[in-house]
């Protein structure tokens, strides 16, 4: 196989082949991939019919000149004579490479082999069902490990209506939010899969080549900055629960880790409550993949004795923009014929506090994703088509413990609480928004500018600089200025602000060692929860990987 890093092509051909709606889409169709074959034929002066096996690993687009964009395409495929066509090309940027070394097809993602159903009398628990718990409870079922599944949230579809609810009225369920249910926090927030994990192992494709197989769109394969959508994730972790379940695994909805019973050092129960009911069952490997979220149980690890250690990790604000100011910013006259444009923004201050932008949300919401009461925090979220007015972002500013300070390994949670606090505090409980021009004069907003903010659950005007210290909303505002720099606009007076961002990971990393364990035996940290992890595709390679360590471990016994 030949691999080809940089084939590049005008933006202006490839509208000029390709059907509208894919381009919008992003889409590779039939079209766009023969103007990428006959391209690399002509490079590497070969005829287009002699290319075969063509597979677009990956799709960019390089938009920094807006007249000349150019789509940026990874590819690999096959021809004759592949080291001679090398050798005669000469250039850095493709190189060969044994067939059989890539990513494996897609035909064997459902598959797995069976090492051999109840070989063991207590199977593995799984702690939460989030993107960590669910693909690491997919690759025990595969090894026929029968893995049981404990999620203290409900099932997606009982999930959505209770988040509506609490959307639409604002009574909260503590057990079931934005936060916990199917899918873990990644089911409300837009389903991006792009990750700065490098994939030596192959575990990135192969979690993209399984949301495929269970329905995400085929196009998460190739494009740079893959998403599902909200609206396609109920879908796809839905399949995955019974691929799950037909393969002998178990998966509580409704049931709580309250405890764990240890001796001589090594996991022997867990103990939960279900549907009021208190429970134990044996255990000798639970995998915890609770969350960034499941403050409680971090609490009952520092209770138990479980090492943990503070992490840094970022607070801020939600900032809004009409998306067609950011697609006529990023792409020019081109923007309404291409996917919703994102951005990436990172900026330092004069302080050196490093803010930038996160969790880009195209065409998108701002959500309430608060699961504590008295307490408000929030994200974002874009259904599939990403086709809403504003875009929307997290502007953060990284914390470390030097900001929250104490001896207590939880104080970065307790960091988080108070400023969660304060934000419920600003509105009476409701989503506190402001304009950018308010928020540096430091005063309560009244009225919005040139446009409005698209949210999930209910807002009110209010002061963010009362919700943020000091120091976080000076960061911010200076911040957003300089980004306005980049991004001509993007300071503008009436911008909308909302708060508070608080989650964007978890406050302590649970300690593992060599084999993956806590310093008790038997317990896995896993995910974004456990620090190990920041979005959904590195919490679900980090998942595969310890349920991988399991499945080892059990076959040496």
């Amino acid at each position: 196989m030949i691999h080809m890093n940089q084939l590049k092509l005008p933006l202006e051909q490839v509208m000029a082949s390709v059907p509208a709606g894919l381009l919008k889409k992003g889409v590779i169709g039939e079209q766009e991939l023969e103007l990428v074959r006959k391209k690399a034929a002509k490079c590497l002066r070969l005829k287009g019919e002699q290319i075969t096996e063509l597979t677009i690993l990956k799709k960019s687009l390089d938009a920094r000149r807006k007249q000349q964009i150019q789509c940026i395409y990874q590819i690999e495929f096959s021809c004759p004579e592949e080291r001679k066509v090398l050798r005669r090309y000469g250039k850095k940027d493709v190189w060969w490479k044994a067939a059989g070394n890539g990513c494996a097809d897609r035909a064997q993602v459902p598959g797995g082999t069976c090492s051999g159903r109840g070989e063991s009398k207590c199977r593995p628990v799984v702690v939460g069902f989030g993107p960590a718990g669910m693909f690491a409870a997919l690759e025990l079922a595969r090894a026929g490990r029968m893995p049981i599944v404990l999620e203290r949230g409900q099932d997606v579809d009982s999930r959505q209506k209770t988040v509506s609810r609490f959307w639409e009225g604002g009574v909260l369920d503590e057990e079931c939010n934005v936060q916990f249910g199917e899918g873990g926090a990644g089911t409300f927030s837009d389903g991006k899969l792009n990750t700065l994990v490098k994939d030596a192992s192959g575990r990135n494709r192969k979690v993209l080549e399984t949301f495929v197989f269970f329905g995400a769109p085929s196009e998460i394969l190739y494009l740079q900055k893959p998403h599902i959508g909200t609206d396609r994730l109920k879908t796809v972790v839905k399949a995955i629960r019974k691929e799950i379940i037909s393969l002998g695994g178990e998966i509580f909805f409704g049931t709580k880790l309250t405890d764990f019973r240890v001796e001589d050092g090594s996991l022997r129960a867990v103990r939960f409550v279900r549907e009021g009911k208190e429970a134990e069952i044996p255990c000798r490997q639970m995998l915890l993949a609770m969350g960034h979220s499941a403050r409680d149980t971090f609490l009952l690890l520092k209770e138990r004795g479980v090492l943990m250690e503070q992490k840094a990790f970022a607070v801020g604000v939600r900032l809004e923009h009409p998306q067609e100011m950011i697609g006529q910013l990023r792409y020019g006259d081109f923007y309404k014929k291409l996917p919703a444009a994102e951005y990436k923004l990172t900026a330092q201050t004069e302080k050196k506090r490093g803010v930038y932008s996160f969790c880009m949300c195209p065409g998108g919401y701002v959500v309430n994703a608060s699961s504590e009461k008295g307490m408000l925090a929030v994200n974002g979220m874009s259904d599939y088509g990403r086709d809403g007015k504003n875009a929307n972002s997290a502007i953060v500013v990284t914390v470390s413990p030097q900001d929250f300070g104490g001896n207590d390994v939880l104080a970065g949670m307790e960091y988080q609480r108070k400023l969660e606090k304060a934000a419920y505090r600003q509105a009476d409980g409701l989503i506190p928004v402001q304009l950018f021009g308010d928020f540096r004069q430091n005063r309560k907003s009244s009225t919005f500018g040139g446009f409005s903010c698209q949210m999930k659950g209910d807002y009110a005007f209010g002061n963010l600089k009362e919700v943020l210290p000091e120091a976080i909303s000076e960061a911010v505002g200076e911040g957003i200025a300089l980004f306005g720099k980049k991004l001509c606009g993007y300071d503008r007076e009436d911008a909308i602000l909302s708060g508070v961002e608080s989650r964007t990971s978890s406050p302590v990393r649970v300690v593992r060692d060599d084999a993956l364990q806590a310093n008790i035996r038997g317990i896995y940290p896993c995910g974004e929860g456990a620090g190990y992890a920041g979005g959904i595709t590195s919490a679900a390679m980090d998942g595969i990987r310890v349920a991988e360590q399991i499945v080892k471990q059990a076959q040496k016994v």
